[in-house]
C-alpha cells in the first residue's frame, strides 16, 4: 500500500484502507476475510484501472509529482551495475541535485546522468529538490565529452520542476550553462537517449532531454513552464493551473502527438509510483532495445539523426 495518495484517488484509499483493515482481523462468523479482501482487491485494480485510463493533464501533473514514483537513485541501484559516480565541474563546486558517472547497462558501459528531487526532507533539501545550478549542468556537460571521448553511450534521467533560479545560479551563468550543456548534446557522437520520468519542467529539463532518442514514462509531463507559473502569469493566480496544464499540452501523449518525444514507456496500472520496480524494468527494456538501433549507426548518423529530428520539431 502507497503511502501518499492523490486528491483524486480519494475512492481508491478508502478501499485500500478498509482492505487493511480487514487483514487485521481474524476470520471467524460468517466473514470469510480473504475472500473479502480479495473483492476489494478486484474493485481496487478495477477502479484504478478506470481512473488512470482517463485522467485529465492536471492530474497528471500530480502523477508526475508523486514522490514514491521512482527517483534516479532507484534507476542507478535497479538498473546498472558497478556505478561510480564522478563529482564536480572542475570549475566551481558540486551539484548534488545533477549526479552522474559510469556503469554497466545489461552488460555494456555507459555514462548516465540523472537529475534526482530527493526521497525524503533531508534527501530532498540535499538535492535542492531536483533544482540543478550551473555547476550540475557544467558537470553534465564534462560527463558528455567523457562519453565521447571513450565511445561510450549517454543515458541521461530528467526529473526537475526547473533550474534553480536563486541570485547565485544567475551570478555563475544558469543560462550559459544549459545553453552549452544542450549544444554540448548535439555535438557528442556517440548513442544518446534521455527518459523524463517525471516532471520535465523548463530549460532545466531541456538540457538533459536533448538525445538521438527522448521517451517519457506515460505520466510524465514535459513543459516549457509549470502550470502554476503559467497561471500566475495569464491571470495573476495560481489557482487556474489546472486550465492552464490543459492549454500548455505537457502530457507525454501530447509530446508524441507532436513528434517532440520518440516513445511513450506503459506504466503500470496507477502509475510508477505504485509499482517502481517494474516501471525501472520498463524503462530498461527500451533502452535496451533502443540502444540495439543506435549502436550500429556511424557517428555521422548519429549527429544526422538528432539534426533531422530537432529542425523538423514545430
Amino acid at each position: 500500500m502507497i503511502k501518499h495518495f492523490l486528491a483524486f484517488e480519494k475512492q481508491i484509499a478508502d478501499l485500500e484502507g478498509k482492505i487493511e483493515e480487514l487483514r487485521h482481523l481474524s476470520s471467524g462468523g460468517d466473514i470469510n476475510i480473504a475472500e473479502e479482501i480479495g473483492k476489494l482487491q478486484v474493485t481496487v485494480s478495477e477502479k484504478l484501472k478506470s481512473t488512470y485510463s482517463q485522467l485529465s493533464a492536471w492530474q497528471k501533473v500530480l502523477v508526475s509529482r508523486h514522490p514514491e514514483r521512482p527517483h534516479f537513485q532507484d534507476i542507478i541501484k535497479n538498473l546498472f551495475e558497478n556505478y561510480i559516480p564522478l563529482s564536480g565541474d572542475r570549475n566551481f563546486s558540486d551539484d548534488n541535485a545533477l549526479t552522474g558517472g559510469t556503469a554497466f547497462f545489461r552488460g555494456k558501459s555507459i555514462v548516465t546522468i540523472g537529475i534526482d528531487k530527493g526521497k525524503n526532507t533531508q534527501d530532498r533539501v540535499n538535492k535542492n529538490f531536483g533544482m540543478a545550478r550551473p555547476e550540475g549542468y557544467r558537470k553534465a556537460e564534462r560527463l558528455m565529452e567523457l562519453a565521447n571521448k571513450f565511445s561510450m553511450p549517454v543515458l541521461m534521467f530528467v526529473d526537475t520542476a526547473g533550474a534553480y533560479p536563486g541570485k547565485g545560479a544567475e551570478e555563475r551563468g544558469q543560462a550559459e550553462a544549459i545553453a552549452k550543456c544542450i549544444q554540448k548534446s548535439l555535438e557528442i557522437t556517440v548513442p544518446s537517449i534521455s527518459i523524463i520520468t517525471g516532471e520535465g519542467g523548463s530549460g532545466g529539463a531541456v538540457a538533459l532531454a536533448i538525445a538521438n532518442n527522448t521517451l517519457m514514462l506515460e505520466h510524465a509531463i514535459y513543459s516549457v513552464i509549470s502550470p502554476e507559473g503559467c497561471s500566475s502569469i495569464l491571470w495573476r493566480s495560481s489557482e487556474n493551473a489546472d486550465q492552464a496544464a490543459e492549454a500548455l499540452k505537457l502530457t507525454a501523449q501530447d509530446m508524441e502527438k507532436f513528434k517532440i518525444i520518440d516513445e511513450i514507456i506503459p506504466e503500470p496500472i496507477g502509475g510508477a509510483h505504485r509499482d517502481p520496480i517494474t516501471s525501472i524494468n520498463n524503462i530498461g527494456d527500451v533502452i535496451e532495445k533502443r540502444l540495439k538501433d543506435l549502436t550500429i549507426l556511424s557517428k555521422q548518423e548519429l549527429v544526422n539523426l538528432k539534426e533531422k529530428k530537432y529542425l523538423e520539431i514545430g
